[in-house]
């Protein structure tokens, strides 16, 4: 019986310190995964609530009222074979459901790993522009006010197509076609806005 007993004491030691080690790693978590392409926002849990400045920029529109910058980003672990990056960010609950491609950008080189807040809000040497919904390069969030938080998917693509490959301004349809047979892998992140 007391070979049991021990054996059991041990058996929940065991089990406490397990859970304490669980526990301990849950206070500082690293924003990726642990293995597998994976794309992130320094500072920001996947689902995480975009504030005010990233929303988008527009006197013509009262829901855009933003200082429209792009949030930082961030990717590690691309396929093997890239040549080269796209993004795209999407609302696919915008204009009631049709959807609204916010940003496409693509020919970003293998050797980049982030871009910097707002560093795509203006033209940056790290990517060509494309066009989104409204022909522009890129528009923060936004949604009608008094909605629900929307939800913005980004999506890093890896190519095997050369950074130079592609013309500038194409949309996602354009740019989705031209990607056919040539997409690697991808890597999706959720933001979220609403005011």
């Amino acid at each position: 019986m007391n070979i049991l007993h021990r054996s059991f004491k041990l058996g929940l030691l065991l089990v406490a310190a397990s859970l304490l080690g669980a526990c301990a790693g849950l206070s500082s978590p690293s924003p990726y995964s642990a293995s597998g392409f994976n794309l992130v926002s320094p500072g920001r849990p996947d689902n995480a609530m975009l504030t005010q400045p990233y929303a988008g920029k527009n006197p013509a529109n009262p829901n855009c009222v933003g200082e429209n910058l792009t949030p930082a980003l961030s990717w590690v672990r691309a396929p093997a074979g890239t040549r080269s990056f796209a993004i795209v960010m999407d609302d696919q609950a915008g204009r009631a459901g049709l959807g609204v491609n916010h940003w496409t950008a693509y020919g970003i080189a293998p050797i980049v790993t982030g871009l910097a807040e707002g560093e795509a809000s203006a033209p940056s040497s790290k990517l060509v522009a494309g066009k989104n919904t409204l022909g522009m390069a890129y528009l923060g969030p936004c949604p009608p006010r008094g909605n629900a938080p929307q939800h913005y998917v980004y999506t890093l693509i890896a190519t095997s197509l050369a950074p130079d490959a592609l013309p500038p301004g194409l949309s996602k349809a354009e740019l989705m076609e031209a990607l056919k047979g040539k997409a690697l892998g991808a890597a999706s992140l959720v933001l979220r806005y609403s005011h």
